[in-house]
């Protein structure tokens, strides 16, 4: 148990998040915009400009010296075609979902070898795969993974443990708007309920000394 920040905690699978880390002991601290909306602590920061991250972070770390974990779970995800897609898409899917999660696993570090914490990144299971018209958000996703295997290289010596969560399709109002986007249906009750899903990064989070998931596919029941 201890302090885990959190970023996307204000969405369809962060709140829940959020909610189940606390019910399992853990003090969260939510990273991002409108988090004085949650009933959890937080710390003010724009996603979409990561170099915001070293002021709100520099605060949290002068009553901080331990971080038990950092868990991503923000993303955006916009339906372009590359030939759609233009720098401003590029600059925002990428910052939100990749570079704001290595800017605050940067300077979390620190805290995170002092505890030998854990650091979780909810991925996506279209990362593994191109998907048309999906371009940017598919990149990024991939991205995500190659940083996490990358981290989990350089941290080991520092027992810092690495996890990518991939979840299929999740009850949020997100995949509701891009089914929409690609005209295909949504039916809630075929997806993962967001509740089960965090229970699911809680159980990652909570592995024993000896061992842990580095990698944890989540599909529907």
């Amino acid at each position: 148990m201890g302090n885990v920040l959190l970023t996307g905690a204000t969405g369809g699978i962060g709140r829940p998040l959020a909610a189940a880390l606390g019910a399992a002991g853990h003090q969260v601290i939510a990273v991002g915009r409108d988090v004085g909306r949650l009933d959890v602590r937080g710390i003010e920061a724009d996603l979409t400009d990561p170099a915001s991250l070293a002021p709100a972070m520099a605060a949290l770390a002068a009553e901080l010296t331990e971080i038990r974990a950092v868990v991503h779970c923000a993303g955006v995800s916009p339906v372009e075609a590359v030939a759609e897609a233009g720098p401003d898409t590029w600059r925002r899917t990428m910052a939100v979902n990749v570079a704001s999660a290595a800017e605050l696993v940067r300077l979390a570090l620190p805290a995170l070898r002092r505890s030998k914490g854990h650091v979780i990144f909810v991925n996506a299971s279209p990362g593994l795969t191109g998907v048309p018209r999906w371009s940017a958000f598919v990149a990024s996703k991939a991205a995500l993974r190659e940083l996490a295997d990358s981290l989990r290289e350089e941290e080991a010596v520092h027992g810092v443990r690495v996890t990518t969560v991939y979840p299929a399709a999740t009850a949020t109002d997100l995949l509701g708007e891009v089914r929409a986007a690609f005209g295909r249906p949504y039916d809630p009750q075929a997806c993962i309920r967001p509740e089960s899903l965090a229970a699911m990064v809680v159980w990652a989070l909570n592995a024993p000394a000896d061992s842990y998931a580095c990698e944890l596919s989540v599909l529907p029941g």
